[in-house]
């Protein structure tokens, strides 16, 4: 397996890096554009895997006949894409099996499954019940009312809304628990609204009326969920002058609270035309407490950026971090063990997993490389490391296109050697 070693000759951080457009606004626009039937303009479209995977299935959805012979599509490693595949063809007609890489048939579905069925869908599990694959016979749907387990993923109930205004009797979604992810599902909603959907949202329930979503332009904004990395080398390094463009004080992004979260770690942000400056102050703490439920993309860098810092911690809101690209939870666990660092789980409440974070000391030399687990989150989140070690190593660095296609391009140009 490819490994790169990644070294920094200095603790300075400057430069300007222009940052990649959202994924997960990309992909919204692309089931939207699908669902409705129309191409209108989008400038900015993510240059991600993801999307660029997204872009290609729907493609060919348009152009096959599902009715005659069973069409199989390949997610890969994509959540959003197989969640929103999911309902995308719950309404379309034809004869579907959604796949996906073997972690992918490790991550759960049935939460969004019984909310289609509810609504009439024809879907089947091909193997492990709540798990892909799956076989959907894709029909016309009434719509009407479902309910949803709001605690597993967002992306489910994005899922559900984007089909909701193309039934006929619209759709009355309700929240069961205490949902995750919120920034998302409210970014679902927002951004329904700008092409004309009907819509209101009360604490437990999301009304969507029937009707048709309208031709309008839109400008995919920076990914917040990407600077995370850049706040997590700037909160590491001695020197800090670095340009983020493309970032967005109003953004729809929940990740955009990084500013606010990273400045208790001294780092200050400065919002400018063109996205932030970003510059360092000597801020003195002891540890750091903080609930992931709304922000599960940025555990892995604070989390990280703490166990550096030598800080205590304790974390809560993890739960989603165990259905993602890889169990984060036990990847950081275990990666931390390389690096001479202390991270432990607290079960005492349930399922609900709390990390507990304790001051150790970080290695000076490091002798194993950093598995990535095939999560580009892993691969991003580790390589800042480099400024508090000199170099570290991490395994298969081409994860990051997933999300970041230029990430190893740009941490070059601010400094950083690659080999």
């Amino acid at each position: 397996m490819k490994t790169l070693t990644i070294s920094k000759p200095d603790k300075k951080l400057k430069g300007r890096i222009s940052l990649p457009t959202s994924k997960s606004v990309s992909n919204r626009l692309l089931i939207m554009q699908a669902i409705s039937g129309l191409e209108f303009p989008v400038e900015g479209l993510s240059g991600s895997d993801d999307t660029m995977l997204l872009q290609k299935l729907i493609s060919g959805i348009k152009t096959v006949n599902a009715t005659k012979r069973i069409i199989e599509l390949d997610t890969q490693n994509a959540g959003t894409v197989m969640r929103f595949l999911t309902a995308v063809l719950s309404i379309r007609p034809g004869k579907w099996i959604l796949t996906g890489s073997e972690r992918m048939k490790q991550r759960p579905v049935w939460a969004l499954v019984d909310a289609l069925r509810d609504l009439g869908a024809d879907i089947e599990y091909l193997s492990r019940i709540g798990f892909p694959p799956l076989l959907i016979k894709g029909k016309p749907l009434p719509g009407g009312e479902t309910a949803i387990e709001s605690g597993v993923s967002s992306q489910f109930c994005s899922a559900l809304l984007m089909i909701a205004p193309y039934l006929p009797e619209g759709m009355v979604i309700h929240l069961k628990g205490q949902a995750v992810s919120v920034p998302y599902i409210d970014m679902t909603l927002r951004m329904m609204e700008h092409f004309g959907a009907r819509l209101r949202k009360t604490r437990h329930q999301i009304r969507i009326r029937p009707g048709v979503y309208l031709e309008k332009s839109f400008t995919v904004e920076a990914d917040w969920s990407a600077a995370s990395f850049w706040y997590e080398a700037a909160a590491l390094a001695d020197e800090v002058d670095l340009e983020l463009i493309g970032l967005k004080k109003e953004s729809s992004q929940g990740d955009s609270i990084l500013a606010k979260v990273y400045h208790d770690f001294g780092v200050n942000t400065e919002y400018t035309a063109e996205g932030v400056r970003l510059t360092r102050s000597r801020k003195k703490i002891d540890g750091y407490y903080f609930n992931f439920s709304d922000y599960p993309d940025i555990a892995p860098p604070v989390i990280t950026t703490c166990a550096l810092l030598g800080l205590r911690g304790r974390f809560e809101g993890l739960m989603g971090l165990k259905i993602k690209e890889t169990n984060r939870l036990l990847a950081l666990k275990n990666e931390f063990e390389k690096l001479g660092l202390s991270l432990s789980y607290d079960n005492s409440q349930g399922m609900i997993p709390v990390l507990d974070l304790k001051p150790s000391k970080l290695k000076t030399r490091i002798e194993q490389p950093i598995e990535t687990y095939g999560d580009h989150r892993m691969a991003m989140t580790f390589a800042p490391v480099a400024l508090k070690t000199g170099s570290i190593r991490i395994t298969n660095p081409d994860v990051v296109g997933k999300s970041y296609p230029d990430f190893w391009t740009d941490l070059e140009s601010v400094g950083f050697e690659l080999r």
